[in-house]
């Protein structure tokens, strides 16, 4: 990314409606110029389709560099899927292989990691959000559930990093999540608040230790989760003291952070204020995923031009991430692989 000037750029990821970009929000992303935007299953259809999504949206800011994100973990979250696409196996399938051999679960990692960046580069997304580094315990809400590597930490950050660093190879930003830790939440946070009664010293050898481990991501998403042992009265994305003294502090993670979703219904108010309360807390970018066009203006008259420490990750991301390559790598040959590797999975 050349160092283009992004002190008229918003603080704030949005989407669009559909499959294409209509007059009416070319126009407004235009006007408000947010930092990048995301993309899901409403708007994606076929290659040659997104492609030229993702080309009309950088278009619609004049900025060529301009962000363009995905959630493609694998499993249940996948945005991009067959025909067109590969699916990649739940993470919880990668941790089970890397339970019975740690090579072998490794090595299925990799290649579940490229086959999805080639998948991204092919279409002009250069974000992905992923890996989940979130634990999983017995009382996980299933919105996380498979999403999760496994229970151990130490095996987490493992094979979170894996991901990671094979992004960054193929010149893919990878953002970890849900900072400082989802997997201690009873509910979905897309529906009801979660409230973790758990000691910030347990929570920094279990929870925070693979966010950690791979403090040096270029970019990283909070959760919507109140910690009541550490800020009972804010959620994580909209505490001061958890992003200073737990996310910056005890993780260390000095990297773009990025709000969950606005609309998810953990979080209270309206828009504006919800999106006014995480930039006061300290998040760099406000993400808003619904595509609706009344709700972003709202969102968009509460964000603020980036400026300071914003900047400077966003340029230190680019440092991180190398050149987008040319694909290095036979698709059919890792295809093959990765599934005899996964058919070693024991039943449990």
């Amino acid at each position: 990314m050349q160092k283009t000037d992004l002190s008229r750029v918003k603080s704030v990821i949005f989407s669009c409606a559909g499959l294409e970009v209509t007059e009416a929000e070319n126009a407004f992303f235009g006007q408000e110029n947010p930092f990048g935007f995301i993309l899901f299953a409403r708007n994606i259809d076929n290659p040659d389709q997104v492609k030229k999504l993702t080309d009309d949206l950088r278009s619609a800011v004049g900025r060529r560099d301009a962000p363009i994100l995905v959630d493609q973990e694998g499993g249940r979250v996948l945005r991009l899927k067959a025909p067109f696409w590969f699916e990649a196996p739940a993470f919880g399938k990668l941790g089970k292989l890397f339970d019975q051999n740690a090579d072998e679960g490794i090595q299925a990692t990799r290649l579940a990691t490229r086959l999805i960046a080639q998948d991204l580069r092919g279409v002009g997304i250069n974000v992905d959000c992923s890996p989940c580094l979130d634990l999983s315990f017995a009382e996980t809400s299933s919105v996380i559930g498979d999403r999760s590597f496994h229970q151990d930490p130490d095996f987490v950050a493992i094979l979170g990093a894996v991901v990671a660093d094979e992004f960054l190879k193929a010149g893919i930003i990878p953002v970890i999540k849900h900072m400082p830790g989802h997997g201690r939440a009873t509910v979905d946070s897309h529906h009801l608040l979660p409230t973790v009664q758990v000691s910030r010293d347990a929570l920094i050898k279990s929870d925070f230790a693979p966010f950690h481990s791979l403090n040096k991501t270029p970019w990283g998403m909070t959760a919507h989760i109140v910690f009541d042992e550490i800020d009972a009265d804010r959620p994580a994305t909209q505490s001061s003291q958890i992003i200073r003294d737990v996310i910056r502090g005890d993780i260390g993670f000095d990297g773009l952070l990025l709000t969950d979703d606005l609309n998810m219904q953990a979080l209270d108010g309206p828009l504006d204020l919800r999106a006014k309360r995480a930039l006061d807390a300290g998040v760099d970018i406000i993400l808003h995923c619904s595509g609706k066009l009344e709700e972003m203006k709202i969102v968009a008259g509460a964000c603020t031009h980036l400026s300071g420490e914003s900047v400077e990750r966003i340029w230190r991301a680019e440092k991180q991430c190398k050149a987008f390559p040319q694909p290095l790598y036979d698709q059919q040959s890792m295809i093959t692989e990765l599934k005899s590797l996964l058919s070693k999975i024991e039943d449990a």
